[in-house]
């Protein structure tokens, strides 16, 4: 495991009076590279030894907590843990979803960049391919992993989700507490994970730890997240060179999730890993950073 001492210290980025704390990994040189985590989790999420392999092709890599995840603004009650019916429930959202993609430009440019190559995993690349819808100019290149297309919405998401590994966890129950938070979340990391290629679980743990020191993971922030509304461009309209990532073992979302982001986009790229579910085990780290370095030449 890489020390924490390779990662700036914390700053925060600014979408009015929404507050995005973000760190950058190395030197600050290379080709402009901004991680988007999955939902409402935080920036700690990222392996540093992908990003390690990011830096080594070449890549200035930041990550930042996208709104109501870790240290980043939060919205409403945020409650250690509520039910997974949560995700899923109705009541008005207090921003959209291209209130999220604007925070993805404020980091940008609090960071003093002009461009930048998107990279997201799971929810984050949802919003990831709608920074490249939103944003063109300010977007070198597009890497979406295990994410549904952004064109998919309501009804039209729900074909590309499994269905056991949430009815699971919607089952599972773990003490009120820090030590039962983290047996949570070491739970999701375990399932995320493929049985080719299982969780790492003292890495695991220490990510989750550095997570919920800056704050909990929360349904309601997720259901938030998910139910804030796109109202911008389609997938067919992105002119970014796009390269399309998805474990071909992942219990969350279906492969054709990937194959439909792959027919929309014009172009794009599509790589199915063999054996990885819904998460970046170290076996892909030196693929996946050739792959994206091949997409966006330095």
């Amino acid at each position: 495991m890489i020390g924490h001492d390779i990662w700036s210290p914390t700053r925060f980025a600014r979408n009015g009076d929404v507050a995005l704390a973000y760190d950058r990994f190395g030197t600050g040189r290379g080709t402009p590279l901004l991680l988007l985590m999955g939902l409402a989790m935080s920036r700690f999420w990222w392996p540093d030894g992908f990003c390690r392999a990011l830096a080594d092709e070449g890549f200035d890599v930041v990550r930042f907590d996208q709104r109501d995840t870790g240290e980043s603004t939060r919205f409403g009650t945020s409650e250690r843990r509520v039910s997974w019916t949560s995700l899923f429930g109705g009541g008005s959202v207090p921003y959209t979803a291209e209130d999220v993609v604007d925070d993805a430009a404020a980091v940008l440019d609090a960071v003093g960049w002009d461009r930048a190559v998107a990279l997201g995993h799971s929810q984050g690349g949802v919003v990831a391919q709608r920074f490249a819808l939103r944003y063109p100019d300010r977007t070198l290149g597009l890497v979406t992993c295990d994410a549904p297309p952004s064109d998919a919405v309501g009804l039209g998401a729900l074909r590309h989700l499994r269905y056991g590994m949430v009815a699971r966890r919607a089952t599972a129950r773990y003490p009120r507490s820090r030590e039962g938070d983290v047996a949570s979340a070491l739970a999701v990391a375990r399932a995320m994970a493929s049985s080719a290629y299982p969780v790492d679980e003292a890495v695991a743990r220490a990510r989750i730890e550095r997570g919920l020191d800056c704050g909990p993971r929360d349904m309601r922030a997720m259901g938030r997240q998910l139910r804030a509304s796109w109202h911008g461009p389609r997938l067919r309209e992105v002119r970014t060179p796009t390269l399309v990532v998805h474990g071909a073992e992942d219990p969350l979302v279906r492969t054709t999730a990937a194959r439909a982001t792959a027919r929309a986009v014009p172009g794009a790229r599509l790589l199915v890993l063999d054996d990885v579910g819904h998460d970046l085990p170290p076996v892909v780290w030196p693929t996946l950073a050739r792959q994206v370095r091949g997409l966006v030449p330095a």
